[in-house]
Parts: C-alpha cells; sequence; structure tokens
C-alpha cells in the first residue's frame, strides 16, 4: 500500500506573492556604495542572500557612488562588515565568490553623462544574459537631498526598456507632512508606485513580520485584542549609547523623527489593523491605513520630551562637538495616540524611544485590565509582551498558584523564547528579507505612499512645536546618561493607567523563599 503524503500544516496561500519574481537576467545597482549604509547593512544582506541561494542566477551587483576607488578598494569596503567570526573557510570562499559578481563605478549623483557612463557598464554586463528581457533592481542608499536628481536620472538613463525596474528608497521620506508630500510628487514624477519599495528595516524583523500570524491564526490571542480587555500598550526602543560623534546628523531630525514617526509605528499599525482580506500586499497595506486614519494628531499634553546628561563617565548630549550648545533636541520621547475606532477607543498607545538608557531593547507590552476584584487582593495584571530585540521571544505574564501548601497567587509567565524553542534556526537580518521581497516583487512589507501621508499627519503638529515653528521651543527634560529616561516617566505612563509588576516577581526565575 503507498504510503500517503502528509499536508504540510500552516500554509498561507495569500501570502504567496503575485508578483514578478527576479529569478536571472538581474542586475542590482547600489547607490552610495561607499557610504555607511550600504557596507554596514546592504552589502552583508546581498551576501547573506547570495549564501543561502536566495539571489537570483547569475546576478550581477554594481555598486555606484561619487568616491573615486578601484576594484581592491570596493571590495574591501563592501566586505568589511560580513561576519566570519570563526574564520570559517567555507564562508571566506563564499565572499571571494561573492565579490567575482560585484563591480564599482564612480559618478556624480547630479549629472547625466554619468548616469549614461553607468547605463553603457550596465549593458556590457548585461550582453552575457540569455534574454534581451533584464531586470534591474535599483538601491538608493543615499541622503535624502539627493534622492530626486538620481531617481530622475536612473529613470532618464539607466532604466531598462525590455524588463522590469524597481527602486527601493531609504528613510526619511521627508521632515514633516509638506516636504513628505513634495518627495513623494518629485519621485513619482519618474517611477510609478507598483516600482517603488519604501524600505523601513523593522518591517523586515522577525518578530514584526510574525504579528500577523499571532494575532490572525491564533483564536485565544483574538478574542482578547480589544479595549474590552487592554489597559494600556507600551512600544519601547532603548539604546544603551549616546550619538557618539554623530550628534550634528541627529540634532536635524531628533528621535521622533528617527524612530516614532516610522519604526513605532509601522510596529503600531500591524498591532491595531483588522484582519485583511487576504495576506496579499495591498490588502494588508489597506488595513494598515485605515487604523492610521483613525488616528488624531498628537496633542501637545500627551508628550514628554528628554536629554541625556553626563552621568557614569559618559558625556551628556550637548558635549558632543558636532552637536549646537544650545540645542533642545530631545534624545528622549514619550508619546500617547489614541485609536478613535470600536476596537480600541480609549486605549492608551505609548510610544517611546529614547538613546544613552540602561539597556538596548525594543519591545511591545500590552497590559491586560485588572481581574474582577472580590476573592483576590491586588492580584498583578496579565501582560502579553512581544521582544523584538534582542533575544527576539513572546510572554504571556499571568498568576498561577504558588507550588506548595500555601494558596496564594503568584505572578509568572508562559514563554516563547526563540533562541530556545528553535534552536537550529538562523533569523534572516532585516535587510535581508526586505530585499528578498523586492526580489519577489512583494510590496507586503513597505511603505505604500497613502500610509506615509497619514503617518506624518499624526505628528507634524507636535514637530512643528517642538522645532520651534509655533512659539518658543519647549525645553526637554534632562535624564542621566545609562538610566531608564526622565524623572517625569513613571507618572507619565501611571497616569494612563499602567500598573507596575508585583515587586516579588523577577524573570525568568522567581525564588520562593523570599516571597
Amino acid at each position: 500500500m503507498a504510503s500517503m503524503t502528509r499536508t504540510r500544516s500552516g500554509t498561507i496561500p495569500s501570502m504567496e506573492t503575485s508578483g514578478h519574481q527576479f529569478r536571472d537576467n538581474t542586475l542590482i545597482v547600489v547607490f552610495g556604495a561607499s557610504g555607511d549604509l550600504a557596507k554596514k547593512k546592504t552589502y552583508p544582506a546581498l551576501f547573506g542572500l547570495y549564501r543561502n541561494g536566495y539571489l537570483p542566477k547569475d546576478v550581477h551587483i554594481v555598486g555606484y557612488a561619487r568616491t573615486k576607488m578601484d576594484e581592491e578598494e570596493y571590495h574591501k569596503r563592501t566586505t568589511s562588515y560580513i561576519k566570519n567570526p570563526n574564520n570559517d573557510p567555507e564562508v571566506a570562499a563564499k565572499i571571494e565568490e561573492f565579490k567575482k559578481l560585484s563591480s564599482y563605478i564612480s559618478g556624480n549623483y547630479d549629472d547625466s553623462p554619468s548616469f549614461q557612463n553607468l547605463a553603457r557598464h550596465m549593458e556590457a554586463i548585461e550582453k552575457s544574459y540569455q534574454s534581451r528581457d533584464v531586470n534591474r533592481l535599483f538601491y538608493l542608499a543615499l541622503p535624502p537631498s539627493v534622492f530626486v536628481p538620481v531617481a530622475k536620472h536612473v529613470k532618464e538613463c539607466c532604466y531598462a526598456e525590455n524588463g522590469t525596474n524597481r527602486i527601493i528608497v531609504e528613510k526619511p521620506f521627508g521632515k514633516d507632512l509638506d516636504s513628505c508630500r513634495d518627495l513623494l510628487s518629485s519621485l513619482k514624477q519618474s517611477w510609478k508606485e507598483e516600482e517603488t519599495y519604501r524600505i523601513d528595516h523593522y518591517l523586515g524583523k522577525e518578530m514584526v513580520k510574525n504579528l500577523l500570524v499571532l494575532r490572525f491564526a491564533n483564536v485565544a490571542m483574538g478574542a482578547a485584542w480589544d479595549k474590552h480587555s487592554i489597559s494600556n500598550v507600551q512600544i519601547s526602543f532603548k539604546e544603551p549609547f549616546g550619538t557618539e560623534g554623530r550628534g550634528g546628523y541627529f540634532d536635524e531630525f531628533g528621535i521622533i523623527r528617527d524612530i516614532l514617526q516610522n519604526h513605532l509605528l509601522q510596529v503600531l499599525s500591524i498591532l491595531t489593523m483588522e484582519r485583511p482580506v487576504s495576506f496579499a500586499s495591498e490588502d494588508i497595506r489597506d488595513e494598515k491605513v485605515k487604523v492610521l486614519r483613525a488616528i488624531p494628531p498628537i496633542e501637545r499634553k500627551d508628550v514628554l520630551l528628554g536629554q541625556y546628561v553626563g552621568a557614569n563617565g559618559k558625556p551628556g548630549y550637548l558635549d558632543d562637538d558636532t552637536v549646537p550648545k544650545d540645542s533642545v533636541c530631545p534624545t528622549f520621547a514619550a508619546t500617547t495616540l489614541w485609536i478613535n475606532n470600536e476596537r480600541w477607543e480609549g486605549v492608551p498607545f505609548i510610544l517611546k524611544a529614547g538613546k544613552a538608557l540602561n539597556e538596548a531593547k525594543v519591545e511591545i507590552r500590552m497590559q491586560f485590565k485588572d481581574v474582577t476584584q472580590g476573592i483576590f487582593k491586588d492580584i498583578s495584571r496579565n501582560e502579553l509582551v512581544i521582544r523584538i530585540q534582542p533575544s527576539e521571544a513572546v510572554y504571556l505574564k499571568l498568576n498561577t498558584k504558588t507550588p506548595g501548601y500555601a494558596f496564594r497567587a503568584l505572578p509568572t509567565e508562559m514563554d516563547l523564547t526563540y533562541k530556545r524553542r528553535f534552536t537550529d534556526t538562523k533569523i534572516p537580518e532585516a535587510y535581508e528579507a526586505l530585499i528578498l521581497d523586492a526580489i519577489k516583487g512583494d510590496h507586503s512589507n513597505f511603505v505604500r505612499d497613502d500610509e506615509l501621508d497619514v503617518a506624518w499627519k499624526i505628528f507634524t503638529p507636535i514637530l512643528h512645536w517642538i522645532d520651534g515653528k509655533e512659539g518658543p521651543r519647549p525645553k526637554p527634560s534632562p535624564y542621566p546618561y545609562g538610566s531608564r529616561g526622565p524623572k517625569e516617566l513613571d507618572n507619565f505612563i501611571e497616569k494612563l493607567g499602567y500598573k507596575r509588576a508585583a515587586e516579588d516577581y523577577s524573570w525568568p526565575q522567581t525564588n520562593l523563599s523570599n516571597l
């Protein structure tokens, strides 16, 4: 009797991309190839995809930048952040192979002859392809000041008439609503929306991508995912270091533009959106836009700003030589967002981010309402915590009976820590996942134009207030380098209903003798 093949469980048919996947005859052009973003993120991601067999067959990568350098210097730069800590000969051999499929050409970002030269270089490579139909993926690892001229010249000089073209654009997408609209309008003069992939690397992080499955593949989760069960939600980003000599760039943008308006708001939209019709990219993005449209602009009373000062032997923000000495740019911000829809009305969503804090952590913390009183007194609240980085994890804090003779409730947790549960799995870097999505033609994890527009509407009024466009600039509260943030933070969160865990709770183990 023939053995029956068991169907694989857990498949998501609607997540299978409907876009055109680049399988061969593909060129990837990295603009800004000599810069920090390219060498630290873009090229290591491309190598990761190459090493694991995910790049198209016979792919060629062309680096382009203003810097004049030979091939040896180019390869040295582009492979300097590729990790091979144990000097594995197999990885070393792959790095050498990777170098051979990459070349470099220098040129300006604002004149046609430079891009015509790039086009000739690309055409020479494409002569070896079997088909006249070619695929070109242009990655703009560039500052926003040159997005528009580069996009325009690429369309005019380097656009493949026979084949498929895609362009990946990095944040920031403007500084406020008007500048964002100007940028979108300028890019649209050269590139269609379906050809454009606006990258926010948080959408490529494993735990952010997992939110869709956690929410919509588990009845137990979905049943409590609303205002009837949830008291408050915090989405937190913490960095243990300051600007470290890069304060000049940071001072122009600040922590809200750098983290809250994009990364944390993207997490919020996936966390709170309604169930999509399918997991096709436009269905997902439609629901994200819908929930963002239900969020009114943030009010000043719902904002706490901070700026770190020197402590524990570490310099303060104003001690950075690249920062203006009278700067009131916030390095910490907590903002409360409210969603005016049937599911979330009245639930505060607290987005907070800061530099020079006490630890490195990005997490979602959903605190549930109090259990009905009467038989219990001062019992801890349930919390669902989704750790985005480091050490990806999902854990549910709940109450259980204390082991032994005593009969009292004890806070503990159901813990899904990835590195313990999935011991043989390597989680890809966010940039790897997103570049692969662009190769596949899957827009799910990229930011759509109308999504950007509504996101800026939420934040622009407080950004104009902080920038001093509507009266005096607010002075941020000082907080010591290495602390949890401004001293006002606890009161800011507690007035929104957050209750701190019981003193006798400790994670991951609780010593009963201390109770």
